[in-house]
């Protein structure tokens, strides 16, 4: 089940359309991992902007009981003619086999993280976040 409050979807088409300049491709990404959470089941997803900082796409399952999302998905914003995506991760819900994210110390709400920075479209790098979401997913949905 999807849901996303009119308020919270207003925010966030209000910033997609302004968010003109994605010569690096990371709107684009955006989307595409948008879309996979919409897809998966369960998934409540919640908009929190922060203009200037970061825009934050927060997902997290029906079943989580003790944490507030599986994955956050960061548009930062401190320029807004170069937008990067950085995909952060409870450290004991997904692995990096390829060793592409990075480890940050109670990085992701006071917890351990793994955070990938996308800063290109690059298919292989957004494949294999697109993984470790799927990964993050299961884990928070029991499957």
């Amino acid at each position: 089940m999807f849901f996303m409050s009119e308020k919270i979807d207003d925010n966030e088409q209000q910033f997609l359309e302004a968010w003109k300049d994605d010569s690096n491709g990371c709107r684009e990404i955006y989307r595409q991992l948008k879309s996979l959470l919409q897809e998966s089941s369960g998934v409540d997803l919640q908009f929190n902007p922060r203009p200037g900082i970061t825009y934050s796409l927060r997902a997290k399952h029906e079943k989580q009981t003790e944490r507030e999302l599986f994955v956050m998905v960061d548009v930062i914003d401190d320029d807004p003619k170069d937008r990067w995506l950085s995909v952060c991760f409870f450290k004991d819900m997904i692995s990096d086999p390829g060793e592409k994210g990075d480890f940050v110390p109670e990085g992701l709400l006071g917890h351990d993280a793994h955070c990938f920075d996308l800063d290109n479209d690059d298919p292989a790098e957004c494949e294999y976040v697109k993984e470790r979401i799927r990964e993050a997913f299961a884990a928070a949905s029991g499957f």
